[in-house]
């Protein structure tokens, strides 16, 4: 992520509060599964000692420990080093999803240009003209490809990016996700646009905090991709313990939550997220994930 990014993680109210967590009952989970920017990393962007010291203690203890995020296959490799390259790994919100340990994508969804097309266009009649950036499907097995950014629209992670006027910046194939930057609109107030303007049989659409709001195919958010890690383990959503801090995190925090699972949100986390939870943890940059896995552990 760029150092303003970074920053912007950094000082979301509540990044470096510390929660003092109450008993947290006889009920273990079979399966952790968190989100990674805003929620695991620190300012940074990095996995610090003392949570890769918790995450090592839950797959010694049996519980496997499934990342899933929005970055997407292009950031593999920042994934795996979270991850250790343990387990499985949910990325783009659900749509592309990778076992790591033996380099197998057991899932990788993509958007038919005339939808991300028709999406865009109603999403702009509703919100004024927006800036594009695409992640390209027909690049996927190629993951250090770069993508395909609109003059004008910041990216927030270091990866090779062609930087593309608004007419080439659609490929002429089927594309991962449509990422939308408004100069005027908030992404809160961008998604709410877009909820409204589209039929979600033709897309999916969330944001993460970013700044700006992603577009991806009907059906694909993190909850149906963590169900395909769930399925390679063996494991219901109601024997796991999921961590998140935005709007992309709802669907399977509220998944995990409705199955009698628990949904833990960050001490940083968006409005939205906390009002569905069960709890709440310190901030991603006091090591919140980790407090809430050694409390667990040690009881």
């Amino acid at each position: 992520m760029s150092p303003e990014s970074l920053q912007a993680y950094g000082v979301l109210p509540g990044a470096d509060t510390v929660v003092e967590l109450p008993d947290l009952g006889p009920w273990r989970p079979k399966l952790v599964a968190t989100d990674l920017d805003g929620t695991l990393l620190d300012e940074a962007g990095e996995v610090t000692p003392r949570t890769r010291a918790a995450l090592t203690a839950c797959w010694d203890a049996g519980i496997p420990v499934v990342g899933v995020t929005g970055r997407g296959p292009r950031l593999l490799d920042s994934v795996r080093d979270a991850l250790d390259g343990r387990g499985i790994a949910v990325l783009s919100q659900g749509g592309f999803v990778v076992d790591l340990e033996r380099d197998e994508v057991l899932r990788a969804v993509a958007l038919p240009r005339e939808q991300a097309v028709a999406a865009v266009e109603r999403i702009e009649a509703a919100t004024g003209d927006l800036l594009v950036a695409v992640e390209e499907a027909a690049e996927q097995g190629e993951v250090r490809g770069a993508l395909r950014v609109q003059h004008g629209f910041e990216w927030p992670y270091p990866e090779p990016a062609q930087v593309l006027t608004r007419g080439e910046v659609l490929p002429p194939g089927a594309v991962l996700k449509v990422f939308l930057r408004s100069p005027q609109l908030g992404q809160d107030e961008l998604l709410a646009r877009a909820r409204a303007a589209l039929d979600p049989a033709d897309a999916e659409v969330t944001h993460a905090g970013l700044g700006f709001i992603e577009v991806l195919p009907p059906g694909i958010t993190k909850a149906s991709g963590l169900g395909i890690a769930l399925e390679r383990y063996g494991v219901d959503l109601g024997s796991v313990l999921v961590f998140g801090d935005m709007p992309n995190d709802l669907p399977m925090l509220t998944a995990v939550a409705g199955a009698g699972g628990r949904a833990i949100a960050m001490a940083n986390a968006h409005p939205e997220v906390r009002a569905v939870v069960q709890g709440v943890t310190s901030g991603h940059r006091v090591d919140g994930v980790a407090r809430y896995l050694e409390a667990l552990l040690d009881a």
